[in-house]
């Protein structure tokens, strides 16, 4: 088996998203991740006995020289994927895999080069690549394994006979039809006119390019002009095509035998890369087929740290004490918990790690949980909340190494410890193995105890990667904040299920009703209204409706396309199916809400610190940030939350226009900042400004565009985007934008140059230093690249916002302490805080969320704060 090394590594760069794959040290590993993958499965599928890949040696071979201009239309190697294929050589060799490259010549000529060799030496071979000019090796010895696009798990296999029923021609004649038709990858034009099938048809006619060559005055037509015309490029273009097979070459096939996995070398690279689930496959592989004894690399770690097992009483007090004097940067703490109730934990320093289990004297344990000194921890927010399950306190900041490692990057966050220390410490977790019985080694190894060693370590290693501008995001902003989540989570809030159940029920109803006006709109005659191939049929079919975009299984049924082609061609159908998704999504939102109220009658939803690049928080198990508000029956759904025992009302408080007030504040324009110190409605001002009215003299409609463009701005709306969100021509969106941009040059200013410094720096900043890196920004995608310019403009003002948000629930936290409030924070929904009311304290609880809210930062603008009550959720709005 000979690999065009470049080729599939390309192949596997263009299929992983580059920033889903980056080691700690910032190098992009995805074309060595895609490509290792690619191999493993053809060993696995093919069991070769013997193998190489060839990789370019440069960007230029010998053909440059006959042809400048040769592979010249190529775009710049991506800066992402450079400084792989050199890892990727170290990978192969640590697997025992040869690898070759030379210079002067292209990968192609050493596959051509081995595959003849192999032939005559008796192999069959098996050439892999994704370059077309190997289809001239294929004989009956030869055989082309041609990717698809997505990689090796779809396999084109090239044999003479498949070669000639595709293209009309045997392999070996295959080269002068591409000289004929040009190859646009190698920027080899070819003659006009002339495609494959007209290539096909007179080498079948003449038999080769050089017979053609010598009576092309008996091609006929304006494709015969144009072959004489032109026939320089095929000469030329077959010349550079043939792929030589004499290549001198340190190995031959002989020299190609799978020699044994490196373990050692593999685990040195595969850890410098973190390739975890990866280093299993090849050491697991290496284990099958070469017979080799592979043990946990635990034992040169874990000879760094004594683990102390089951300390108790005064010896625990001493030892904490210690402990504690060494580290004031706080210990790393892991608990473990069955049915609620403590078993064990560990406890460590950067060099010593404690046992402790239930039963014994842990009251120097205990105590130290409930003090001020700082834990280290992974998941802090899930350890708190069980601890607060068990009825154990714990004080002091809870330091997590996932949320350092989220701010370190915020595409990559590891999922387990595991990966934490893989990444940040280049060291394997040691874990028993859930499919084997415990063995006598993993009995006598301290778990809980190195767990926590690994925990201080690893969250200490992501806290040193933090940039210090983002270290006081870290710890002033998202540490705090996981305590209060975790007491916002256990507390929950009241849920009337009654009323849930028979908004279900009503919502059922309607789904029937626009259920039948569907099906009586076309016929009468049913079908599943949810499938999109059964809608299409309906539409496309039956209803001659115009074509949406076409996707890949037909043309589109979502939601977008469905409203524009109603605007256009109403129909009773449209309508009805509209209000059917509509009913059908808020009954499961219902029914999601009812299946998650808990025993205690309260909702406990999920708050991913995590989840969200720009750092706002994310509610799961059930989202409560979902709800759909501006319909009467979304309002219905939140008159469900309600309050229970000695709560008696519910206040909601959010920020008013916090992302227009933040892009004033950052962009510093003077007219929008002067608007808001002057409380206006800055919609109707902005609306005076851009259409040249008096303030009272913008319409409803006035406002309504420049809000939505005001916004859509944030957003990187376009003219086109902005005309069909109004409903107005694209002359008159653009006109609309320029206006406004000639009213507010400054924010103009801040948006164009935002987006410059982030393609400068590979990132966006948030107010606070919360920092989003881009690598797409300078991506040779088109698309990708669009798409990130258009995330770089938001990122920084709804990462900024997300912070306030953020300080403001800390500020609250600290004032409702202090001043001894029994009201309780619930909820977090974006830019809106929801509190359960002792009575009498709604008042001292207004005044106070007021102040901290409107005092969460500054900014040269004010930050207004709407305030509301009742007795439930949607009452409590305003």
């Amino acid at each position: 088996m000979v690999i065009d090394g470049h080729s599939l590594a390309f192949r596997a760069f263009f299929a992983l998203p580059t920033d889903s794959f980056v080691n700690s040290e910032g190098q992009h590993t995805n074309a060595i991740h895609g490509f290792i993958s690619m191999l493993l499965s053809l060993l696995r599928d093919h069991n070769p006995s013997h193998i190489a890949v060839a990789f370019d040696a440069g960007s230029k071979s010998f053909r440059n020289r006959e042809f400048e201009d040769y592979k010249g239309g190529r775009d710049e190697t991506p800066p992402e994927f450079k400084g792989q294929i050199e890892l990727l050589q170290e990978s192969l060799s640590a697997m025992g895999i040869t690898w070759m490259q030379k210079d002067d010549f292209e990968a192609d000529d050493i596959l051509a080069t081995l595959a003849s060799q192999g032939e005559h030496a008796g192999y069959d071979v098996l050439v892999v690549s994704g370059d077309r000019d190997a289809i001239q090796l294929v004989n009956e010895e030869t055989t082309l394994l041609y990717p698809s696009v997505q990689g090796v798990s779809k396999l084109t296999r090239y044999t003479p006979e498949a070669v000639f029923e595709k293209y009309g021609v045997y392999p070996q004649q295959y080269p002068e039809l591409a000289a004929m038709v040009g190859e646009k990858a190698d920027n080899l034009p070819g003659i006009p006119k002339v495609g494959p099938k007209t290539a096909a048809k007179w080498i079948a006619q003449f038999g080769s390019l050089d017979e053609i060559l010598a009576r092309q005055d008996e091609l006929t037509g304006k494709v015969g002009e144009s072959f004489r015309e032109h026939r320089e490029n095929a000469v030329r273009n077959r010349k550079l095509n043939r792929l030589l097979t004499d290549v001198e070459l340190p190995h031959g096939p002989n020299d190609l035998t799978i020699r044994p996995i490196d373990v050692d070398a593999v685990r040195d690279i595969f850890t410098r890369l973190q390739f975890r689930t990866l280093q299993d496959r090849v050491l697991k592989l290496a284990t099958e087929r070469d017979g080799a004894v592979v043990t946990a690399d635990t034992s040169s770690v874990l000879d760094e740290v004594t683990l102390l097992d089951a300390l108790e009483g005064d010896a625990l007090a001493a030892w904490l004490e210690q402990a504690e004097k060494s580290a004031p940067e706080g210990l790393g703490i892991t608990i473990d918990f069955v049915d609620g109730q403590f078993t064990e934990a560990g406890i460590a320093s950067a060099t010593e790690a404690a046992r402790i289990v239930a039963g014994a004297d842990n009251t120097a344990f205990f105590d130290w949980l409930k003090s001020d000194a700082p834990k280290l921890t992974f998941e802090g927010k899930d350890l708190y909340k069980q601890a607060l399950t068990a009825g154990i306190d714990i004080g002091g900041a809870i330091i997590d190494g996932k949320v350092a490692a989220f701010l370190v990057n915020p595409t990559g966050v590891p999922k387990r410890l595991a990966e934490l220390v893989q990444q940040y410490l280049g060291e394997t977790l040691p874990e028993t193995d859930p499919n084997q019985l415990i063995s006598l080694e993993e009995e006598a190894t301290n778990f809980t105890a190195s767990d926590a060693w690994f925990t201080k370590r690893a969250t200490q290693a992501a806290i040193d990667r933090l940039p210090e501008v983002t270290k006081p995001v870290f710890f002033d902003i998202e540490s705090p904040l996981v305590t209060i989540l975790g007491d916002m989570e256990h507390t929950g809030i009241a849920i009337d299920s009654e009323l849930l159940s028979e908004l279900s029920a009503a919502q059922g109803e309607q789904i029937a009703k626009y259920e039948a006006e569907a099906f009586s709109a076309v016929g009468g005659e049913r079908f599943n209204l949810g499938s999109p191939k059964q809608l299409q049929t309906v539409l496309f079919e039956q209803l001659n409706m115009p074509k949406t975009r076409r996707t890949k299984t037909g043309y589109s049924t979502d939601a977008q396309a469905l409203e524009e082609l109603e605007q256009k061609n109403p129909h009773p159908f449209l309508g009805a199916l509209r209000h059917h998704r509509d009913a059908t999504k808020l009954k499961q939102i219902m029914d999601s809400l009812i299946k998650a109220v808990a025993d205690d009658g309260r909702i406990h939803t999920t708050y991913q610190q995590t989840a969200a690049a720009t750092g706002r928080l994310a509610s799961t198990d059930p989202n409560l940030q979902n709800i759909p508000i501006r319909s009467l029956e979304g309002q219905r759904i939140r008159e469900a939350f309600v309050t229970s025992g000695d709560y008696v009302e519910l206040l909601t408080a959010d920020y008013s226009q916090i992302e227009m007030r933040i892009m004033a504040h950052l962009s510093g324009d003077e007219s929008l900042i002067d608007a808001f110190n002057r409380h206006e409605d800055t919609h109707r001002y902005v609306g005076s400004q851009v259409f040249g009215v008096a303030p009272d003299a913008v319409t409803p409609e006035m406002r309504t565009k420049v809000k939505a463009m005001s916004y859509g701005l944030v957003y990187g709306l376009s003219a086109f985007g902005l005309s069909k969100q109004l409903g107005i021509s694209q002359g008159e969106a653009k006109d609309l934008m320029t206006e406004y941009f000639g009213r507010f040059g400054k924010v103009r200013d801040y948006l164009r140059d935002s987006v410059a410094k982030a393609k400068e720096d590979g990132y966006t900043e948030t107010i606070f230093g919360r920092r989003r890196p881009f690598p797409d920004l300078n991506s040779n995608n088109r698309v990708a690249r669009q798409n990130a310019e258009r995330a770089a403009l938001n990122a920084p003002i709804q990462g900024s916002a997300a912070d306030i948000i953020k300080l403001a629930m800390i500020k609250v936290d600290e004032r409702m302490r202090a001043e001894g409030l029994r009201s309780r924070m619930l909820l977090q929904v974006h830019d809106e805080l929801v509190f359960e009311v002792v009575d009498g304290e709604f008042d001292a609880l207004e005044q106070l969320v007021r102040d901290a809210m409107a005092n969460a930062a500054e900014l040269s603008v004010p930050l207004d704060v709407s305030v509301g009550r009742g007795k439930n959720w949607q009452t409590a709005g305003h």
